[in-house]
């Protein structure tokens, strides 16, 4: 698993695809996806192992951007918990909160329960949908029949790596597989995306933005308890464009 998941990719590329739907129908009169991601052999098809690959790279160029800083590969936190109010069930497939949480469709959530034999029941899913304002649907489906009171932990990378990953491998795939079908050059849109990026990286780069719960390295990181911003030596009188930190 990298940084960013493959519902990342398909909801940031099918922006700049029209909705991922084309304009008129086909032969048999249906209005079909502009983009698939799968392993089934089908028209416009993105492979999963192709998207794996290319959030592969973003998560590399990642880790080499801010490897002076922090040690890498960067690891998953929880960041909330809560618990299970209403079972799971033949009758009811979803996760039902006893009041609302700041959950959102993408958000991972690992499942937790121990049993009377002392037995661990523990799965991983990714939110899809949000059902009612309690009450969430999976990608994948539950497997486990879990109680009332099972914990639930929300766990992620610290923010803003998944939007990092994600723009940066949605960049690289857009222009494989759709701008390059037209012009050899890259797109606008490509462009646009890793330039939101590396803002978002230089960010981190010059103290703006601090990963909370990753280990940070180097001499003045000695003391954790020092509070206290960073930024990289500037660089004489060159002039300072997206890829250079301010």
């Amino acid at each position: 698993m990298g940084y960013s998941t493959e519902n990342d990719i398909t909801k940031t590329i099918a922006q700049a695809l029209t909705s991922a739907t084309a304009d008129s129908p086909d032969d048999f009169g249906t209005f079909s996806s502009l983009l698939n991601v799968g392993n089934t052999l089908d028209k416009n098809l993105i492979l999963t192992d192709v998207v794996d690959y290319y959030i592969q790279l973003a998560d590399s160029e990642i880790d080499g951007a801010i490897s002076e800083l922090y040690e890498t590969p960067l690891y998953e936190k929880c960041n909330l918990e809560t618990e299970l109010y209403s079972a799971i069930d033949e009758y009811n497939p979803y996760i039902v909160l006893e009041k609302p949480k700041p959950l959102n469709a993408g958000d991972i959530v690992l499942l937790i329960y121990i049993d009377s034999n002392d037995s661990l029941h523990e799965e991983r899913h990714e939110i899809d949908a949000i059902v009612g304002s309690a009450t969430f649907s999976t990608v994948s489906e539950i497997q486990y029949l879990f109680p009332e009171g099972t914990r639930i932990l929300r766990v992620a990378y610290p923010n803003p790596i998944r939007f990092i990953s994600s723009r940066i491998a949605a960049g690289g795939i857009y222009d494989k597989y759709f701008s390059s079908e037209v012009s050899p050059n890259m797109s606008n849109f490509g462009n646009t995306l890793r330039e939101m990026a590396q803002g978002r990286l230089n960010d981190i780069l010059n103290g703006g933005t601090i990963l909370h719960g990753q280990k940070r390295i180097g001499r003045r990181f000695y003391n954790p308890n020092l509070v206290e911003q960073y930024a990289l030596p500037k660089g004489g009188t060159i002039s300072k464009d997206v890829r250079q930190v301010k």
